[in-house]
């Protein structure tokens, strides 16, 4: 990507209004500088859940993590790369385009679908499996403590999974929560059935579905 088209690109992201399709337009920019390094970024957590709820829930920052790279992310290229985008700070938060964005280390995962790719206006991205983010925001809500903003953004993300906004693998989501580095099963499911009938579909693990 040529100096001019990425300064277009941040003209463009630094306009935008609408936050959700700023984070859109700022994941794929970032994405495609660290991918000219042969480096290949994941977007997740909060931010994975913004995009697959389009703006239902909205991030307060962009979280990328390495999903695998052939080149070593040192600090200095960490700095060199988010340079390219008139990052400011550092070394793994930086300001950009009137946003944050978080680039952390490597990607954990123990979900088996694989990651969602979502085409972008600066290049493609790829997401967090749906499957994971739902088991992980229900542990977070109720483990240490009960923590609010995780519930309803595990209902928000709950939401478009139901209706089928989103495609989602029920058997991955429920071999996830019986898996020990989750074990939360009950809590997964109770959600779940709880949410279809608030908004009044059949739950994935109704037993006659």
């Amino acid at each position: 990507m040529t100096s001019i088209k990425i300064q277009d690109a941040l003209a463009d992201i630094t306009a935008e209004s609408d936050p959700t399709l700023k984070h859109l337009k700022l994941a794929s920019l970032v994405c495609a500088i660290f991918r000219v390094e042969e480096i290949e970024l994941v977007v997740v957590g909060g931010s994975a859940i913004e995009f697959y709820t389009d703006g239902a829930y909205v991030s307060g920052d962009l979280d990328l993590c390495v999903a695998n790279a052939t080149t070593s992310l040192t600090i200095r290229l960490r700095q060199k790369l988010m340079g390219r985008v008139q990052g400011v700070g550092g070394p793994r938060s930086w300001k950009v385009a009137g946003s944050f964005v978080d680039v952390l280390g490597g990607f954990e995962n123990l979900a088996l679908t694989p990651l969602r790719k979502l085409n972008a206006p600066h290049g493609p991205i790829e997401v967090s499996p749906v499957e994971e983010l739902i088991v992980e925001r229900i542990l977070i809500s109720k483990y240490p403590g009960k923590y609010p903003p995780a519930r309803d953004c595990a209902k928000k993300l709950l939401a478009v999974a139901l209706q089928k906004e989103v495609e989602t693998d029920w058997e991955e989501v429920r071999r996830l929560a019986m898996d020990r580095a989750y074990d939360n099963w009950n809590d997964v499911k109770e959600l779940i059935d709880e949410q279809a009938e608030v908004i009044q579909v059949r739950s994935p693990y109704d037993p006659n579905e």
